[in-house]
C-alpha cells in the first residue's frame, strides 16, 4: 500500500481496488471498501457496464490478493453499489481478517468535519521493473501500477444537491495529460470522519480545481431511496434504518489558534491523555507486565448473563435481527473488539483475580497508543467510592478528574474543566469495580448509568455481583458483555517457566511442577494446583513467591498434606506474598521512580499493611486516601488529638511570645515574665484547643478533602472571586469571637491572679477596637487567601505525594499570610504607642504569634493537610499503627507490587490481598525492629488459616 498510514476508522486489510472490464474489453479502476464478510462498497457508475469485476486486496508487505466479484445491489441516484465476493478464510491473507461492522455517520447541518478517504487515483500511477516471464535473470520488463493515496481534508454538505463537498488538504499537482482527472479511480472510496463513513467519493469536477472532490452523502441516501431500499441496505451492510440513528461526527479538530473555548478544551483533553498515559505506563513498569512477557488472557461473549438486544448494541432498529458480534479474542485485541461495537459500550466480567484490572490498563493504553479522530480520552474511575444515591455519576466523575488530575480550572462556560470535558464528550469512562459498590446500591447504580444516554463506556465487575444486579433491575443499555476466561495449562507453560532463573540442569524450577499437571487423570495434588492457578492473580502471586533462586521450590505446592485443596494453595500464596515482596533488595535510583534505599522489616510492614487494609474495609472502599487516614477513629478521639495539638501550638507560641514583651516593654523581671507566660500558655491553649476542636467538628461533619488550588499573585485575569466575601465575613466573626474570649480570660483570670503586666487597656473603647481589629485581621487573612487561590496547574501527573506537597505549601502560605497581616497591623498600632523600635519589635512578635498560633490552629482544624499531620504523622505512628516515614513506606510498597497509585490515591494492587489482610481486624503489636532475621532455609511461610472473610458492602 505504498507505506500509507492507517487512517482513522480504517482497516487497511479491507481496502479494495476494484478492477472493472467493460463490454469493449477495456479495463478501468475504482476504489472500494469491504463492509461485511463478503460485500464491498463502491460507486455505482464505476461498475454499471461491467462484464467482469475483480476485487484486489493488499497486505502490509505489498502482496496482492484477488477475488472475483459481482454487483448485487446498485442505485444510480445515490451512486453506490455493493459487490459480492467469494471468501475462503482458509486461504489466510487479508480475507481472513475479522470484519467488524462499519459505523455510519452524518455531518451536522451547515457544519464541516475533518475527514479522509483512501483510494487508488490516477496520479498515483507508478512504474516498476520486474523480472520478465521466461527471461534471463538479468532482464526486466517495465510494468505500471497505481498505489494508494489517503486524501485528508474537510467535508461539508452542499445546499442544493445535498452531496458532500470534500476539500482536500493537499491536492495533486498539474498533470501532463490534461484530458484526464488526476482523481480518476478514486470513485467508490468511502469518506471517513470520526471513525464513521459519512459518504462515498463519486466525482471530481475539473472546473472546481484539483483540491475538491464530490461524495455521495450517507444522510442523503434516506431522501433519495425508498423504504424497502433502505431496508435492503440495513440487511446487507448494517446501515441504520432511519437518518436520525446516524451518529453525528465531531467537528474539526481545533487548531492552536482556533476559538478560545474549543482550543482550551482541546488542549485540556490532550493534557489529560498525556497524564493518563504516563500514569498507566508507569504502573505497568512497576508491575513488570512485560517481563519476561505479558500473561495472555482471553475473553469471550458472556454466557448465562442477561444483556441488551443486539439491535440496540449495533444501533439498528429493533425490528431487524443483525445477529451477534464476534467478541471472543485475546487481551491484546481488546481495543479492536471495543471499536467493533457500534454503541461503544462494553461490560467485562470475570471471577476475582481474573485480570479485569489488567484489561482496563491495556485497554486505556491501547486506545491512547493508536487514537482515532474523535476518540474520547479513556480514564479509569474506581466505582467503589461512588454512592449513586448521593451524587450523579457525571458529577462524581468530574470530582475525580479534579482530585486525580487537577482539572479544577475554569472552563469557558464558567464551570470546571472537568465538567466541560465530560459535557463535551471528551471522556470515555472506564468504570472499574462495579462489584465494589455496596450490594444494596448496585441496582440503583445500574439505573444511574443508564441515565447517561448514549455515552460510550467500559464497565468491569465480578460476574456474580453484576448478574445479581441485572436480575434485580435492568441490563446496561446497549452494552455488549464479555467474560474473562480462566487460564489453561498452555498459558502456564508459556509464562511461569520464564519467571524463575534456570537451575543446574538448565530448566526452570517450574518445569517439573508443570510436568506433573500434564498427565490425565492428574494426581490430587496436581489437580489442586491446576485449579488454584487458573487466574492471573494467583499466577502473579506464585511468580513473586517462587521467582527467585534460594526460595522454597514450587514443588511444595503439590503436597496434599499441607494443601488439601485449591483454596489452601491460594491462602498460602496470599500469606507468603508479603514476605516475598519484602525481600531486601536495592531500590530504583535511575528510573522515573527514584526512591531512597529502604528495606522495612517484613513483619512490621505486614503489621502496617494490615492496619491499612482494616481501615479501607471499615470505610468500605479500595481507595487509600492520605487525608482519610485516622478517620476510622471515633470523632471524639480525633477532636481530642486535633484540639490538643492546636492548644499546644497556640499556648506555647503565645506563652513564649509574652516573655520578651514583658521583659522589654515593662519593668517586670524574668521570674514574673516566665510565670505569666506559663499561665497565659495554659489558659490561651485551653481556649484555642476548645475553639479549634469545635471548628473541626462543625467544619467536617462529612469527609475532609484536600484542596486542588495554588497561590498565584500575578496573571490572575479571568479568576472569579466569589469566595472572597464569605471567607472575609467568616474570619471577621470567628476572629472577633476568639479575641473577645481571650480578653475575658486575660481580664477575668490572669489579672485576678495578680499577673497583669499593665499593658492591657481595660476601657471599653480600647477593648472594642482590639476585638474589632483582631476580627478584621482574621477576615483579611482568609479573604486574601481566597483571592489568591486559583485552580492547581495541570503540569504533571497527580500523585498522592504531589497532592500532599501542594496542600502543605498552601498551609505554609497561610502561616506567612497570618504573620504579614497581624504583624503589619500590630506594628502600625504600636509604633504610635511605643515608638518605632519597640513598635516594630512588638509587631514582629505579634506576627510570629499569629502565624504559629492562629495559622497552625487553622491548618490543623480546617485543612486536609492538618488532619493528616495530626493523625497520620503523629498519632498513628506514636501508637505503633503506622510508620513514621509513611509516604516513603507507601511508595516503597508500590515499587514492591503491594500497592499501586491511582491518581491521587493508593490502592492495594489486588482486592483479594486487601481482603486477606483485613481478616485480622485488630493487627498484632509490631515486632521490635531487630525481630526479623531472614531464614535462608527452605522452610515454608506459615499460613493464616483462621476463618473470617470480610464481605463486600
Amino acid at each position: 500500500m505504498g507505506g500509507e498510514p492507517e487512517p482513522d476508522g480504517l482497516d487497511l486489510r479491507r481496502v479494495v481496488q476494484v478492477v472493472v472490464t467493460d463490454g469493449t474489453g477495456r479495463l478501468r479502476l475504482a476504489s472500494g471498501y469491504r463492509v461485511t464478510r463478503d460485500l464491498v462498497l463502491t460507486a455505482a457508475h464505476a461498475v454499471g457496464d461491467a462484464t467482469s469485476i475483480l476485487a484486489r486486496f493488499f497486505t502490509g508487505d505489498g502482496e496482492v490478493w484477488e477475488e472475483p466479484g459481482e454487483s448485487v445491489w446498485a442505485n444510480a441516484d445515490v451512486d453506490i453499489a455493493l459487490l459480492r465476493i467469494t471468501v475462503d478464510a482458509r486461504r489466510g491473507g487479508p480475507l481472513a481478517a475479522c470484519v467488524p461492522p462499519v459505523r455510519f455517520g452524518r455531518v451536522a447541518p451547515m457544519a464541516e468535519a475533518d475527514c479522509g478517504a483512501l483510494g487508488f487515483p490516477w496520479f498515483k500511477l507508478r512504474d516498476s521493473r520486474s523480472p520478465a516471464a521466461g527471461s534471463s535473470p538479468g532482464s526486466h520488463a517495465a510494468t505500471t501500477y497505481r498505489d494508494s493515496h489517503y486524501a485528508r481534508g474537510r467535508a461539508t454538505a452542499t445546499l442544493r444537491e445535498g452531496t458532500l463537498e470534500f476539500s482536500v488538504q493537499t491536492p495533486p499537482g498539474p498533470h501532463a495529460d490534461s484530458g484526464r482527472s488526476p482523481w480518476e479511480g478514486m470513485s467508490g472510496a468511502p469518506v471517513w470522519s470520526g471513525g464513521r463513513v459519512i459518504g462515498v467519493v463519486t466525482a471530481h469536477y475539473g472546473r472546481e480545481g484539483p483540491g475538491m472532490l464530490t461524495a455521495s452523502q450517507v444522510e442523503r441516501w434516506y431522501r433519495l431511496l425508498t423504504g424497502p431500499q433502505i431496508d435492503e441496505l440495513a440487511q446487507l451492510m448494517g446501515l441504520p434504518r432511519r437518518a436520525g440513528e446516524l451518529d453525528e461526527v465531531p467537528g474539526p479538530t481545533p487548531a492552536s489558534d482556533g476559538p478560545a473555548a474549543a482550543g482550551k478544551l482541546g488542549k485540556a483533553a490532550r493534557e489529560l491523555a498525556d497524564l493518563v498515559r504516563t500514569q498507566w505506563e508507569d504502573e505497568e513498569e512497576r508491575r513488570q507486565v512485560h517481563d519476561p512477557s505479558p500473561l495472555q488472557v482471553r475473553f469471550r461473549q458472556a454466557a448465562d448473563v442477561r444483556f441488551d438486544y443486539w439491535a440496540h448494541i449495533r444501533r439498528v432498529p429493533l425490528s431487524t435481527d443483525p445477529g451477534p458480534l464476534p467478541l471472543a479474542d485475546e487481551l491484546d485485541q481488546i481495543v479492536k473488539v471495543y471499536r467493533s461495537i457500534p454503541s461503544g459500550r462494553l461490560v467485562v466480567l470475570g471471577v476475582a483475580g481474573a485480570g479485569k484490572t489488567i484489561l482496563t490498563t491495556r485497554f486505556v493504553l491501547g486506545l491512547l497508543k493508536e487514537p482515532a479522530r474523535g476518540d474520547r480520552v479513556p480514564v479509569i474511575f474506581e466505582l467503589g467510592s461512588w454512592d449513586p444515591t448521593a451524587i450523579h455519576v457525571r458529577d462524581w466523575m468530574a470530582e475525580r478528574l479534579v482530585r486525580d488530575y487537577g482539572f479544577g480550572g475554569a472552563a469557558p462556560d464558567g464551570g470546571t474543566l472537568a465538567d466541560a470535558l465530560i459535557k463535551a464528550g471528551r471522556i470515555l469512562p472506564v468504570l472499574d469495580g462495579f462489584d465494589e459498590i455496596a450490594l444494596d446500591l448496585q441496582p440503583r447504580a445500574l439505573e444511574e448509568l443508564n441515565l447517561l444516554g448514549r455515552m460510550p463506556l467500559l464497565l468491569t465487575s465480578r460476574t456474580e455481583e453484576y448478574t445479581s444486579a441485572v436480575e434485580r433491575t435492568d441490563v446496561l443499555t446497549a452494552a455488549a458483555v464479555v467474560e474473562l476466561e480462566l487460564l489453561t495449562l498452555s498459558d502456564l507453560d508459556d509464562y511461569l517457566p520464564g519467571t524463575s532463573p534456570p537451575g543446574p540442569d538448565g530448566r526452570s524450577g517450574w518445569a517439573p511442577v508443570l510436568d506433573e499437571l500434564r498427565p490425565h487423570p492428574r494426581t490430587r495434588g496436581a489437580e489442586n494446583l491446576a485449579q488454584a492457578l487458573r487466574t492471573p492473580l494467583m499466577v502473579t502471586m506464585a511468580r513473586t513467591v517462587y521467582g527467585h533462586s534460594g526460595e522454597p521450590h514450587p514443588r511444595e505446592l503439590l503436597d496434599t498434606r499441607n494443601f488439601p485443596g485449591p483454596e489452601d494453595i491460594q491462602k498460602h500464596l496470599l500469606a507468603a506474598f508479603l514476605p516475598a515482596a519484602y525481600r531486601p533488595h536495592a531500590r530504583n535510583t535511575n528510573g522515573p521512580h527514584r526512591t531512597r534505599p529502604w528495606n522495612p522489616d517484613p513483619g512490621r510492614a505486614e503489621h502496617w499493611l494490615r492496619y491499612l487494609a482494616a481501615h479501607l474495609t471499615a470505610r468500605r472502599t479500595r481507595n487509600l486516601e492520605w487525608w482519610q487516614l485516622g478517620t476510622t477513629m471515633s470523632r471524639f478521639a480525633r477532636v481530642c488529638v486535633i484540639g490538643f495539638l492546636a492548644a499546644l501550638a497556640f499556648g506555647v507560641t503565645t506563652g513564649v511570645g509574652n516573655i520578651p514583651v514583658d521583659l522589654v516593654v515593662t519593668d517586670n523581671g524574668l521570674g514574673f515574665a516566665v510565670e505569666r507566660g506559663l499561665v497565659v500558655a495554659v489558659l490561651h491553649g485551653a481556649v484555642a484547643g476548645l475553639g479549634f476542636g469545635a471548628v473541626y467538628v462543625s467544619a467536617y461533619r462529612g469527609d475532609v478533602t484536600p484542596s486542588r488550588v495554588r497561590i498565584q499573585i500575578f496573571g490572575r485575569r479571568g479568576v472569579a472571586h466569589n469566595r472572597l466575601l464569605p471567607r472575609f465575613m467568616a474570619g471577621l466573626v470567628l476572629g472577633a469571637l476568639a479575641a473577645g474570649t481571650l480578653v475575658l480570660v486575660d481580664r477575668g483570670v490572669v489579672t485576678r491572679l495578680g499577673l497583669s503586666d499593665g499593658l492591657e487597656d481595660a476601657s471599653g473603647p480600647a477593648t472594642f477596637l482590639f476585638v474589632l481589629g483582631f476580627g478584621l485581621a482574621t477576615g483579611l487573612v482568609l479573604g486574601l487567601m481566597a483571592w489568591l487561590e486559583v485552580a492547581d496547574a495541570i503540569d504533571s501527573a497527580v500523585s498522592p505525594a504531589a497532592l500532599l506537597d501542594s496542600n502543605r505549601r498552601n498551609v505554609l502560605v497561610h502561616l506567612l499570610m497570618w504573620a504579614i497581616v497581624f504583624g503589619t497591623g500590630a506594628t502600625a498600632v504600636n509604633v504610635f504607642i511605643m515608638g518605632p523600635l519597640l513598635g516594630v519589635g512588638a509587631g514582629l512578635v505579634f506576627g510570629l504569634e499569629a502565624a504559629f498560633a492562629g495559622g497552625l490552629g487553622y491548618g490543623l482544624s480546617l485543612t486536609a493537610w492538618g488532619q493528616w499531620v495530626a493523625l497520620a504523622r503523629i498519632w498513628l505512628p506514636l501508637t505503633g499503627r503506622l510508620p513514621w516515614r509513611l509516604i516513603a513506606f507507601l511508595d516503597d510498597a508500590c515499587e514492591r507490587g503491594v500497592l499501586r497509585q491511582a491518581g491521587a490515591v493508593y490502592q492495594f494492587r489486588h482486592a483479594q490481598l486487601q481482603e486477606h489482610l483485613a481478616t485480622r481486624t485488630t493487627p498484632p503489636r509490631p515486632p521490635p525492629p531487630d525481630h526479623f532475621h531472614p531464614d535462608p532455609g527452605p522452610r515454608r511461610t506459615p499460613v493464616d488459616t483462621r476463618n473470617g472473610v470480610v464481605t463486600r458492602p
